[in-house]
């Protein structure tokens, strides 16, 4: 064999790979999902919005569901905003106010099959913490829109089938 064509077929390997894929493993029975907009525990409105919105975006842009009305739905993802608290990670020395705060956000949710009504994936207790600093101009509402996009983003790693 040729130095030139040895060169061609090294080269060529890396393509070919191993039978490995970067294609996520989504049902392949499922074509759409019903999202409502998920209920609230809590004194501060908007969150539920939030959450919903973000979950419906990711549906629509990293799983191969379509977003369906219920009655046109093979599944159904529900929820809830069970809890959410803040608390400060550190204080300014001089005038005592927080530097770093941290809101840990709490969810509970379920996707149903609608067809079956079996229960596809249920946590009662799903937790994401996200932190901000307020002396550079964060505040709760920037760390309300971080936490509920990461906890929409592992919701929907949630939804991928099981190995």
């Amino acid at each position: 064999m040729s130095p030139v064509l040895a060169a061609a077929a090294m080269g060529c390997l890396p393509l070919a790979g191993c039978g490995y894929t970067t294609k996520r493993p989504f049902r392949q029975n499922i074509r759409s999902v019903y999202v409502p907009i998920f209920a609230s525990k809590e004194f501060r409105r908007g969150l539920e919005f939030q959450l919903t919105e973000a979950l419906q975006k990711r549906i629509i842009g990293e799983t191969p569901y379509a977003l369906a009305e219920r009655p046109d739905a093979d599944t159904e993802l529900t929820g809830e905003v069970v809890e959410v608290r803040q608390a400060s990670l550190g204080t300014d020395f001089r005038t005592d106010l927080p530097r770093e705060t941290v809101a840990t956000l709490v969810v509970r949710f379920r996707w149903k099959d609608l067809r079956t009504g079996k229960i596809l994936v249920e946590r009662d207790r799903f937790v994401q913490q996200v932190d901000y600093i307020r002396p550079v101009g964060e505040d709760f509402y920037l760390a309300s829109q971080k936490g509920m996009d990461r906890l929409a983003e592992r919701i929907v790693e949630q939804m991928e089938d099981a190995w």
